[in-house]
C-alpha cells in the first residue's frame, strides 16, 4: 500500500474536543484537505453540508456515536478514535453501528496508516475490519487483557471478520 499516494489531497474531517488532538492529526495527516471541529453541533453541521472521504470521530467530547448515524447516513466511513471510552463495550458498538475503524489515542502516530486502511479498503470493497484486527488485535489483547473480549462476542467478531462492510 502507497499510503501518501492514498491519502494526498483526500478530504477529512476531524471532530474532537481536545484542540492540542486537532493539531496532532491535523500535522499527522498534512497531506489531507482538513476540516476541524471541536464541538457536536459543529462536526453535525459539517457533516450534513460538506463531502469528506472520511470522518474522524472522538466518541466522548463531541457525542461521536451520535455522529456516527450521521456520517452512516451520508455514506461517509467513520474512524473512531478515542482514550477515554476505549473499552470492549465502545469497541463492539462501534462495529455495530457502522465504524470502519476504531483506534486508540495511544496509537495516534499511526493515524495515517488508519485512515489508508479505510480509504483502500473502500476502494478495493475490502473488508477494513480484518486490516483493523491484524494492526490493533494484539494492542486490544493487551489492553482487555488478553483474548478473552474476543471470545466473548467470538460470533459477533467472527461475523463482522468475514463480511463485507459495505463502505
Amino acid at each position: 500500500m502507497n499510503r501518501e499516494k492514498i491519502l494526498k489531497g483526500k478530504k477529512v474531517l476531524i471532530v474532537d474536543d481536545e484542540k492540542d488532538i486537532l493539531d496532532v492529526l491535523t500535522e499527522l495527516l498534512s497531506q489531507c484537505k482538513i476540516d476541524a471541529a471541536t464541538s457536536f453541533e459543529d462536526g453535525k453541521r459539517l457533516l450534513e453540508t460538506s463531502e469528506y472521504h472520511i470522518a474522524i470521530l472522538d466518541i466522548m467530547g463531541v457525542n461521536g456515536f451520535e455522529l456516527l448515524k450521521i456520517a452512516n447516513q451520508r455514506g461517509i466511513p467513520a474512524l473512531m478514535l478515542t482514550a477515554h471510552a476505549l473499552t470492549k463495550e465502545n469497541l463492539k458498538k462501534s462495529a455495530e453501528n457502522g465504524a470502519s475503524y476504531y483506534a486508540p489515542k495511544d496509537e495516534i502516530n499511526k493515524i495515517g496508516l488508519f485512515v489508508a486502511d479505510v480509504l483502500e479498503a473502500k476502494e478495493k470493497e475490502k473488508n477494513v475490519w480484518v486490516k483493523w484486527i491484524e494492526r490493533l488485535g494484539s494492542f486490544y489483547d493487551t489492553k482487555f487483557g488478553g483474548t478473552a473480549w474476543r471470545e466473548e462476542e467470538k460470533e459477533f467478531w467472527k461475523k463482522k471478520l468475514e463480511e463485507y462492510t459495505g463502505l
